[in-house]
Protein backbone atom coordinates (compact mmCIF):
# COMPACT_ATOMS: atom_id res chain seq x y z
CA UNK A 1 0.00 0.00 0.00
CA UNK A 2 2.72 2.39 0.93
CA UNK A 3 4.59 1.52 -2.24
CA UNK A 4 1.48 1.95 -4.27
CA UNK A 5 0.67 5.23 -2.65
CA UNK A 6 4.20 6.43 -3.07
CA UNK A 7 4.10 5.50 -6.70
CA UNK A 8 0.84 7.34 -7.22
CA UNK A 9 2.21 10.40 -5.45
CA UNK A 10 5.22 10.52 -7.69
CA UNK A 11 3.13 10.04 -10.80
CA UNK A 12 0.85 12.87 -9.77
CA UNK A 13 3.73 15.21 -8.94
CA UNK A 14 5.07 15.13 -12.47
CA UNK A 15 2.00 16.46 -14.26
CA UNK A 16 1.52 19.08 -11.57
CA UNK A 17 5.02 20.40 -12.28
CA UNK A 18 4.32 20.42 -15.99
CA UNK A 19 1.10 22.25 -15.30
CA UNK A 20 2.97 24.89 -13.32
CA UNK A 21 5.43 25.35 -16.15
CA UNK A 22 2.60 25.75 -18.65
CA UNK A 23 0.90 28.31 -16.41
CA UNK A 24 4.13 30.24 -15.99
CA UNK A 25 4.69 30.18 -19.76
CA UNK A 26 1.22 31.58 -20.29
CA UNK A 27 1.98 34.38 -17.89
CA UNK A 28 5.24 35.29 -19.62
CA UNK A 29 4.30 34.90 -23.28
CA UNK A 30 1.91 37.57 -24.56
CA UNK A 31 -1.46 36.50 -25.81
CA UNK A 32 -2.56 37.38 -29.33
CA UNK A 33 -4.85 40.01 -27.91
CA UNK A 34 -1.98 41.68 -26.07
CA UNK A 35 0.18 41.53 -29.17
CA UNK A 36 -2.60 43.13 -31.15
CA UNK A 37 -2.89 45.90 -28.57
CA UNK A 38 0.88 46.53 -28.72
CA UNK A 39 0.87 46.72 -32.50
CA UNK A 40 -2.14 49.00 -32.33
CA UNK A 41 -0.30 51.30 -29.96
CA UNK A 42 2.72 51.39 -32.27
CA UNK A 43 0.48 52.15 -35.22
CA UNK A 44 -1.18 54.89 -33.21
CA UNK A 45 2.24 56.35 -32.39
CA UNK A 46 3.21 56.36 -36.06
CA UNK A 47 -0.05 57.70 -37.43
CA UNK A 48 -1.16 59.84 -34.49
CA UNK A 49 0.51 62.85 -32.83
CA UNK A 50 3.99 61.70 -33.89
CA UNK A 51 3.02 61.85 -37.56
CA UNK A 52 1.54 65.32 -37.15
CA UNK A 53 4.69 66.48 -35.38
CA UNK A 54 6.93 65.23 -38.16
CA UNK A 55 4.79 66.84 -40.84
CA UNK A 56 4.95 70.08 -38.88
CA UNK A 57 8.76 69.85 -38.78
CA UNK A 58 8.90 69.30 -42.54
CA UNK A 59 6.71 72.36 -43.05
CA UNK A 60 8.99 74.31 -40.71
CA UNK A 61 12.02 73.26 -42.78
CA UNK A 62 10.37 74.53 -45.95
CA UNK A 63 9.49 77.81 -44.26
CA UNK A 64 13.10 78.28 -43.09
CA UNK A 65 14.30 77.56 -46.63
CA UNK A 66 11.97 80.23 -48.00
CA UNK A 67 12.98 82.82 -45.40
CA UNK A 68 16.68 82.20 -46.03
CA UNK A 69 16.19 82.85 -49.74
CA UNK A 70 14.34 86.18 -49.34
CA UNK A 71 17.42 88.45 -49.65
CA UNK A 72 18.50 86.51 -52.73
CA UNK A 73 15.07 86.89 -54.34
CA UNK A 74 14.89 90.59 -53.46
CA UNK A 75 18.11 91.21 -55.37
CA UNK A 76 17.28 89.01 -58.34
CA UNK A 77 13.80 90.52 -58.77
CA UNK A 78 15.25 94.08 -58.65
CA UNK A 79 13.03 95.04 -55.74
CA UNK A 80 15.83 97.00 -54.04
CA UNK A 81 18.28 99.22 -55.91
CA UNK A 82 22.00 99.03 -55.09
CA UNK A 83 23.67 101.79 -53.15
CA UNK A 84 25.00 104.48 -55.50
CA UNK A 85 28.61 104.87 -54.48
CA UNK A 86 30.90 107.46 -55.99
CA UNK A 87 34.50 107.05 -57.11
CA UNK A 88 37.84 108.80 -57.11
CA UNK A 89 38.71 110.62 -60.29
CA UNK A 90 41.56 108.89 -62.06
CA UNK A 91 41.00 105.50 -60.36
CA UNK A 92 42.31 102.96 -62.92
CA UNK A 93 40.50 99.97 -61.32
CA UNK A 94 37.14 100.94 -62.89
CA UNK A 95 38.35 101.76 -66.40
CA UNK A 96 38.44 98.25 -67.88
CA UNK A 97 36.33 97.37 -70.95
CA UNK A 98 33.03 95.56 -70.73
CA UNK A 99 33.10 92.03 -72.16
CA UNK A 100 29.71 90.72 -73.19
CA UNK A 101 30.83 87.08 -73.14
CA UNK A 102 31.66 85.44 -69.82
CA UNK A 103 33.76 82.32 -69.37
CA UNK A 104 31.26 80.97 -66.83
CA UNK A 105 27.82 82.52 -67.01
CA UNK A 106 25.30 82.71 -64.20
CA UNK A 107 23.17 79.91 -65.65
CA UNK A 108 26.18 77.62 -66.10
CA UNK A 109 27.34 78.34 -62.56
CA UNK A 110 24.01 77.59 -60.89
CA UNK A 111 23.21 74.60 -63.08
CA UNK A 112 26.70 73.13 -62.71
CA UNK A 113 26.92 73.62 -58.95
CA UNK A 114 23.47 72.26 -58.16
CA UNK A 115 23.50 69.43 -60.72
CA UNK A 116 26.99 68.13 -59.90
CA UNK A 117 26.52 68.28 -56.14
CA UNK A 118 22.90 67.13 -56.23
CA UNK A 119 23.69 64.16 -58.51
CA UNK A 120 26.58 63.08 -56.30
CA UNK A 121 24.41 63.30 -53.18
CA UNK A 122 21.63 61.34 -54.89
CA UNK A 123 24.05 58.53 -55.80
CA UNK A 124 25.63 58.52 -52.34
CA UNK A 125 22.33 58.33 -50.49
CA UNK A 126 21.06 55.64 -52.88
CA UNK A 127 24.09 53.48 -52.08
CA UNK A 128 23.74 54.23 -48.38
CA UNK A 129 20.06 53.29 -48.26
CA UNK A 130 20.60 50.16 -50.37
CA UNK A 131 23.76 48.67 -48.87
CA UNK A 132 24.11 50.27 -45.42
CA UNK A 133 22.17 49.41 -42.27
CA UNK A 134 20.29 52.66 -41.83
CA UNK A 135 16.90 53.52 -40.41
CA UNK A 136 14.76 56.61 -40.54
CA UNK A 137 12.60 58.50 -38.07
CA UNK A 138 10.77 60.27 -40.87
CA UNK A 139 7.10 59.69 -41.64
CA UNK A 140 8.11 58.97 -45.23
CA UNK A 141 8.17 55.20 -45.68
CA UNK A 142 10.78 55.29 -48.46
CA UNK A 143 14.19 55.20 -46.78
CA UNK A 144 15.99 56.67 -49.78
CA UNK A 145 13.63 59.63 -50.01
CA UNK A 146 14.08 60.31 -46.30
CA UNK A 147 17.88 60.26 -46.48
CA UNK A 148 17.93 62.33 -49.67
CA UNK A 149 15.58 64.91 -48.13
CA UNK A 150 17.91 65.59 -45.22
CA UNK A 151 21.15 65.72 -47.20
CA UNK A 152 19.84 67.60 -50.23
CA UNK A 153 17.73 69.88 -48.04
CA UNK A 154 20.80 70.89 -46.03
CA UNK A 155 22.71 71.63 -49.23
CA UNK A 156 19.91 73.78 -50.69
CA UNK A 157 19.55 75.66 -47.41
CA UNK A 158 23.24 76.49 -47.58
CA UNK A 159 22.81 77.67 -51.18
CA UNK A 160 20.11 80.11 -50.10
CA UNK A 161 22.17 81.39 -47.17
CA UNK A 162 25.29 81.77 -49.30
CA UNK A 163 23.60 83.71 -52.09
CA UNK A 164 21.53 85.80 -49.70
CA UNK A 165 24.65 86.96 -47.89
CA UNK A 166 26.30 87.74 -51.22
CA UNK A 167 23.38 89.74 -52.60
CA UNK A 168 22.90 91.62 -49.34
CA UNK A 169 26.51 92.78 -49.55
CA UNK A 170 26.12 93.74 -53.22
CA UNK A 171 23.08 95.92 -52.53
CA UNK A 172 24.29 97.57 -49.35
CA UNK A 173 27.89 98.33 -50.39
CA UNK A 174 27.44 99.14 -54.08
CA UNK A 175 31.08 98.79 -55.05
CA UNK A 176 31.73 99.64 -58.70
CA UNK A 177 32.82 96.87 -61.05
CA UNK A 178 36.07 97.20 -63.05
CA UNK A 179 34.08 98.01 -66.21
CA UNK A 180 31.86 100.66 -64.61
CA UNK A 181 33.01 103.65 -66.65
CA UNK A 182 32.68 101.71 -69.90
CA UNK A 183 29.15 100.58 -69.04
CA UNK A 184 28.23 104.05 -67.80
CA UNK A 185 29.42 105.54 -71.07
CA UNK A 186 31.69 108.21 -69.60
CA UNK A 187 35.41 108.85 -69.24
CA UNK A 188 37.48 110.92 -66.87
CA UNK A 189 38.09 113.38 -69.71
CA UNK A 190 34.36 113.77 -70.38
CA UNK A 191 33.71 114.31 -66.70
CA UNK A 192 36.39 117.00 -66.60
CA UNK A 193 37.27 116.10 -63.02
CA UNK A 194 40.48 116.71 -61.13
CA UNK A 195 42.50 113.51 -60.55
CA UNK A 196 42.41 112.43 -56.93
CA UNK A 197 39.11 114.17 -56.13
CA UNK A 198 36.02 112.25 -55.11
CA UNK A 199 33.10 112.20 -57.58
CA UNK A 200 29.95 111.49 -55.55
CA UNK A 201 27.54 111.26 -58.48
CA UNK A 202 27.68 110.69 -62.20
CA UNK A 203 25.02 110.79 -64.89
CA UNK A 204 25.55 107.77 -67.11
CA UNK A 205 25.03 108.11 -70.85
CA UNK A 206 24.10 104.46 -71.30
CA UNK A 207 20.31 104.07 -71.68
CA UNK A 208 20.46 100.48 -70.46
CA UNK A 209 19.84 101.06 -66.75
CA UNK A 210 20.02 97.33 -66.04
CA UNK A 211 23.69 97.18 -67.00
CA UNK A 212 24.44 100.28 -64.99
CA UNK A 213 22.83 98.81 -61.88
CA UNK A 214 24.71 95.55 -62.34
CA UNK A 215 27.93 97.53 -62.59
CA UNK A 216 27.33 98.69 -59.01
CA UNK A 217 27.34 95.15 -57.57
CA UNK A 218 30.97 94.23 -57.46
CA UNK A 219 31.51 93.33 -53.79
CA UNK A 220 31.63 90.49 -53.31
CA UNK A 221 31.79 87.86 -56.05
CA UNK A 222 28.73 85.63 -56.17
CA UNK A 223 30.45 83.27 -58.60
CA UNK A 224 33.36 82.75 -56.21
CA UNK A 225 31.20 82.26 -53.14
CA UNK A 226 28.70 79.88 -54.74
CA UNK A 227 31.32 77.87 -56.63
CA UNK A 228 33.46 77.32 -53.56
CA UNK A 229 30.44 76.58 -51.37
CA UNK A 230 28.99 73.93 -53.69
CA UNK A 231 32.31 72.26 -54.55
CA UNK A 232 33.67 72.34 -51.00
CA UNK A 233 30.40 70.98 -49.65
CA UNK A 234 30.68 68.12 -52.14
CA UNK A 235 34.27 67.55 -51.00
CA UNK A 236 33.03 67.29 -47.40
CA UNK A 237 30.31 64.88 -48.54
CA UNK A 238 32.87 62.65 -50.25
CA UNK A 239 34.94 62.68 -47.06
CA UNK A 240 31.95 61.42 -45.08
CA UNK A 241 30.46 58.94 -47.58
CA UNK A 242 33.30 57.66 -49.77
CA UNK A 243 34.71 55.20 -47.22
CA UNK A 244 35.96 52.56 -49.67
CA UNK A 245 39.46 51.41 -48.73
CA UNK A 246 40.66 51.69 -52.30
CA UNK A 247 39.82 55.43 -52.28
CA UNK A 248 42.90 56.31 -50.24
CA UNK A 249 44.16 58.58 -53.03
CA UNK A 250 41.04 58.67 -55.21
CA UNK A 251 39.02 60.63 -52.67
CA UNK A 252 41.59 63.43 -52.13
CA UNK A 253 42.12 63.58 -55.90
CA UNK A 254 38.41 64.16 -56.49
CA UNK A 255 38.34 66.73 -53.70
CA UNK A 256 41.33 68.52 -55.21
CA UNK A 257 39.68 68.80 -58.64
CA UNK A 258 36.45 70.07 -57.07
CA UNK A 259 38.25 72.85 -55.19
CA UNK A 260 40.34 73.58 -58.29
CA UNK A 261 37.18 74.04 -60.35
CA UNK A 262 35.78 76.44 -57.76
CA UNK A 263 39.00 78.48 -57.63
CA UNK A 264 39.13 78.64 -61.42
CA UNK A 265 35.56 79.94 -61.50
CA UNK A 266 36.48 82.79 -59.21
CA UNK A 267 39.61 83.68 -61.17
CA UNK A 268 37.64 83.97 -64.39
CA UNK A 269 35.67 86.80 -62.81
CA UNK A 270 38.89 88.82 -62.63
CA UNK A 271 39.87 88.08 -66.24
CA UNK A 272 36.33 88.91 -67.37
CA UNK A 273 36.63 92.33 -65.64
CA UNK A 274 33.56 91.56 -63.56
CA UNK A 275 35.21 91.74 -60.12
CA UNK A 276 38.24 93.05 -58.32
CA UNK A 277 40.67 90.52 -56.76
CA UNK A 278 39.47 91.44 -53.27
CA UNK A 279 35.88 90.67 -54.31
CA UNK A 280 36.86 87.17 -55.39
CA UNK A 281 38.95 86.54 -52.28
CA UNK A 282 36.09 87.59 -50.01
CA UNK A 283 33.73 85.34 -51.98
CA UNK A 284 36.09 82.42 -51.41
CA UNK A 285 36.12 83.01 -47.66
CA UNK A 286 32.35 83.39 -47.42
CA UNK A 287 31.66 80.26 -49.49
CA UNK A 288 34.17 78.17 -47.53
CA UNK A 289 32.79 79.25 -44.16
CA UNK A 290 29.21 78.55 -45.25
CA UNK A 291 30.15 75.09 -46.57
CA UNK A 292 31.91 74.22 -43.30
CA UNK A 293 29.00 75.48 -41.20
CA UNK A 294 26.34 73.57 -43.15
CA UNK A 295 28.37 70.35 -43.47
CA UNK A 296 29.38 70.05 -39.81
CA UNK A 297 26.52 71.75 -37.95
CA UNK A 298 23.39 71.30 -40.10
CA UNK A 299 23.84 68.28 -42.35
CA UNK A 300 23.80 64.82 -40.68
CA UNK A 301 26.69 63.54 -42.81
CA UNK A 302 29.25 63.72 -39.99
CA UNK A 303 26.88 62.74 -37.19
CA UNK A 304 27.59 59.55 -35.22
CA UNK A 305 25.88 56.49 -36.75
CA UNK A 306 24.87 53.01 -35.55
CA UNK A 307 23.26 49.97 -37.14
CA UNK A 308 20.46 48.62 -34.96
CA UNK A 309 17.21 48.68 -36.95
CA UNK A 310 15.15 47.66 -33.93
CA UNK A 311 15.25 51.14 -32.47
CA UNK A 312 13.56 52.46 -35.59
CA UNK A 313 10.29 51.38 -34.00
CA UNK A 314 10.70 54.23 -31.53
CA UNK A 315 10.30 57.22 -33.81
CA UNK A 316 10.46 59.90 -31.18
CA UNK A 317 12.92 58.24 -28.83
CA UNK A 318 16.71 58.67 -28.90
CA UNK A 319 18.61 56.25 -31.16
CA UNK A 320 20.40 53.33 -29.60
CA UNK A 321 24.20 53.20 -29.73
CA UNK A 322 24.10 50.73 -32.64
CA UNK A 323 21.66 52.34 -35.02
CA UNK A 324 22.32 54.37 -38.13
CA UNK A 325 19.65 57.04 -38.13
CA UNK A 326 18.91 58.69 -41.46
Amino acid sequence: MLDTFGTHSTTVAVPSAELQLKVSDRKVSPTPAVMGMDSGKKLLEITGPALSKRRFLVGLDLLCLLLASIPFLVCELKVVKPFKRGFTCGDPSITYPYLSNEVISDKLLIAGGIIITGFAIALGECHRARFRSVSSKSFVRNLYVSCLYKELGSFLFGCCVCQSLTNMAKLSIGRLRPHFLHVCGVTYASLNCTPGTYVPKVNCANPDHRLVEEARKSFFSGHASFALYSMLYLAFYLQARLTWRGARLLRPLLQFFLVLLAVYTGLTRISDYRHHPSDVLTGYVQGALTAYWVAFYISPMFKGCTSDPSSAEKPDGPPSPQQTVC
